[in-house]
């Protein structure tokens, strides 16, 4: 008699669909407690992932970001803002460009502000900020993005021998709005093990 008959190859399947499915919901619980978790602290620079704008306005989203970031640079958690961000799909300004320049508007010393132009997704947003700490000793980020993203910018900030520390924008609308926060929580449990396996 076959070892894999029809019953054992369907428990089979059903096993590792279970399987599955706890892993997936064990890196959700992961990236939920991560999102809670704030670790605002001194570091070298603040890091503002980009998100939306929409004719030189910040989203509500992208705002909520910046908002958070100038309240840690004037607490004093660190000398410079860095702003990540590219051009959306049928955009003509620059996400960074946008962020630097509401920043300077909220009262951040203008020197103080750099845009990172040009990155297009997180990893490419984080190794352009690792290739500004090239050549410098301490590489101290304070990461500030929507709390769901928290996770998996640490993971790739360390990847790229960034020492980081995450604090999530609380007053973003995103946070606000538990149907849209949960769904990309859940979406977190499949970006975070895709992060793991293939960003590198």
């Amino acid at each position: 008699m076959p070892f894999w008959t029809g019953r054992r190859a369907l428990g089979g399947i059903l096993l590792a669909v279970v399987l599955l499915a706890l892993g997936w919901a064990a890196v959700v619980v992961t990236v939920a407690i991560q999102a809670a978790h704030d670790e605002a602290t001194g570091a070298d620079a603040i890091v503002v992932l980009g998100a939306a704008q929409y004719n030189g306005r910040p989203s509500p989203v992208f705002r909520a970001r910046l908002d958070h970031a100038a309240t840690l640079y004037q607490r004093g958690l660190a000398p410079t803002v860095l702003v990540t961000g590219g051009v959306g799909v049928r955009d003509s300004l620059n996400e960074a460009n946008v962020g630097r320049d509401y920043l300077v508007r909220l009262g951040i010393p203008d020197n103080a502000v750099l845009p990172l132009v040009g990155g297009h997704d997180t990893f490419t947003s984080i190794d352009q900020v690792k290739r500004w700490f090239d050549g410098r000793e301490s590489r101290r980020v304070l990461l500030v993005s929507d709390g769901f993203h928290m996770l998996r910018l640490q993971i790739i900030a360390r990847r790229l021998g960034l020492t980081p520390y995450t604090s999530p924008a609380a007053g973003s609308p995103i946070h606000a709005n538990v149907r849209r926060n949960a769904g990309y929580l859940f979406a977190e449990g499949f970006k975070v093990p895709y992060t793991w396996l293939f960003q590198r």
